[in-house]
């Protein structure tokens, strides 16, 4: 998580990113595109829905089409500011790219429920493995099992 202080560097250094990316596609830089963009990377390094995002805008008096989210969605996933996840068969889940813990998922195959889990040996591990010609940016890694709510009711409904 950063600090107070980063805050505004970290939204100055995505803009910046983005202005460079829009203006190269040639793509128009509409304020909701912006307030999309600030929201994400405000958000910290949470997950989220396009349903969360378009709420978070009507909270910020943005008036946007759930088209215009959508849409801005995939100009920062194709840019890499933002990560698009599908787990299983469920919404599509987002999270900002930059600047963003290393973690790992663990997803319930029961309720669906996404749990962020940070081992820092694994991190390490995976940091340190070198692949013939090929320079890795980032990777996914997601673990799928029961999580201990879902275990508990289990054995309760077994009882």
């Amino acid at each position: 998580m950063t600090n107070s202080k980063e805050k505004p560097d970290l939204k100055t250094k995505v803009r910046a990113l983005f202005d460079d990316f829009l203006l190269e596609k040639q793509y128009r830089k509409t304020p909701e595109r912006y307030a999309v963009l600030d929201i994400v990377y405000s958000s910290g390094s949470r997950h989220f829905e396009i349903e969360w995002l378009c709420q978070e805008m009507e909270k910020q008096a943005f008036r946007v089409s759930r088209a215009t989210v959508y849409n801005t969605m995939q100009l920062l996933v194709e840019c890499h500011l933002a990560i698009k996840h599908q787990f299983r068969k469920k919404a599509s889940v987002y999270e900002r790219a930059l600047y963003n813990d290393p973690h790992h998922h663990l997803i319930c195959t029961q309720c669906g429920k996404i749990i962020e889990h940070k081992d820092p040996d694994l991190i390490q591990l995976i940091g340190a493995k070198s692949i013939r010609r090929f320079t890795p940016s980032y990777y996914d890694l997601n673990i799928y099992g029961i999580c201990s709510t879902c275990t508990r009711m289990n054995r309760k409904k077994r009882k």
